[in-house]
């Protein structure tokens, strides 16, 4: 990993999370071997149904089975592999002053967290180091053999499902190939800011209450992240989050419409996999901590608040009318608009 200067040694990061990522359930040889072969074999026939589902190819002609470079791996490999996510995401923070200990301090703090998830992530797909203009969808095989063990579905119908909301994700940046570079941006610019903002650090404490009341089982309205933002640090985080809520819910949209010609056992699926997000969301103790700073919980809005602004869209203004959110930055939706997708067909279409 080329590491720059910068706040967090990543390469000491990357060293921690494989260290500490729980390897998972485990499997004979020609069972993993199978899950494997199986899982490449899902991304690449996912590829097509995403395109023919949602109406996305790539703005260069690229056929969208070639639109992602297909990597399973574990979850030490999953681990490592975002700690290079983040120093790309991070790189104008290079010349951030740190010292040898803070930068390790960092290094530990984030291996640790990138460990905890590294259980949580079926499958991911990476704009922001990719090679000849493809990004990578990493498909994490231990994890997906645990959910279709824990859920009890039909393990091939599981990895297709899977694949298609991944592929979704390849197919929105391969349409949009400004859409890697405005995230990177707005993402870089709410950093440096939090990175230059030395109001945080005595505001800490409060965070470290809150997480105190949840680990006690106390309320869960205690002050959160974004209590400790400025008013327009906030403003780049919901802008931020309502993107991220689009990217989401319409690969989850797109996972679902493919429909039982395609995946057999889809409804059944989807119902098992809400079930257990929902069982999941109601966790307490140690496990609801983790979720919060973790932010899992803003993951799971995100899915289900995308969705539906996904599907009002759509049956407002039609498959076409929505890609127009895949023209230019402008026509990204709004914070607001996420809640309200009237809103955001009057200020696009008229």
């Amino acid at each position: 990993m080329d590491t720059p200067e910068g706040p967090v040694d990543w390469e000491l990061a990357a060293r921690i999370a494989g260290r500490l990522a729980p390897p998972g359930p485990t499997a004979d040889r020609a069972e993993l071997t199978a899950l494997v072969d199986e899982l490449r074999d899902a991304a690449g026939r996912a590829a097509v149904h995403a395109s023919a589902i949602t109406g996305l190819t790539a703005a260069d002609g690229t056929p969208p089975e070639q639109v992602s470079r297909v990597v399973v791996v574990d979850r030490a490999r999953w681990a490592q592999a975002n700690a290079g996510v983040f120093a790309a995401m991070t790189g104008p923070l290079a010349t951030t002053s740190s010292s040898p200990a803070s930068r390790a301090a960092a290094a530990t703090q984030v291996g640790g967290v990138l460990a905890l998830l590294s259980g949580k992530v079926l499958g991911q797909f990476d704009p922001f180091t990719a090679e000849d203009g493809r990004g990578r969808l990493l498909l994490v095989a231990p994890n997906v053999l645990h959910h279709e063990r824990r859920l009890k579905v039909d393990p091939s119908d599981f990895r297709l499902w899977v694949a298609l909301h991944e592929q979704t994700h390849a197919l929105q940046f391969a349409a949009a190939p400004w859409l890697s570079a405005h995230l990177r941006s707005r993402s870089a610019e709410l950093l440096t800011d939090l990175v230059a903002d030395r109001s945080l650090v005595p505001r800490v404490g409060e965070l470290v209450q809150a997480v105190a009341r949840a680990v006690a089982g106390g309320a869960d309205d205690g002050v959160g992240v974004l209590d400790l933002l400025s008013a327009r640090q906030r403003a780049v985080f919901e802008e931020v989050g309502a993107v991220m809520a689009l990217l989401e819910g319409h690969a989850d949209v797109a996972m679902d419409e493919v429909g039982p010609r395609v995946v057999p056992s889809v409804r059944t699926i989807r119902k098992a996999f809400e079930a257990r997000r929902d069982e999941a969301a109601k966790a307490r103790g140690l496990d609801r901590v983790l979720r919060r700073l973790l932010g899992l919980d803003t993951k799971l809005a995100q899915y289900r608040d995308g969705a539906a602004f996904v599907r009002a869209v759509r049956a407002d203004v039609g498959l076409d009318g929505f890609n127009a959110v895949w023209a230019s930055a402008d026509r990204l939706p709004l914070p607001q608009e996420i809640a309200d997708p009237r809103a955001w067909v009057r200020r696009v279409h008229g």
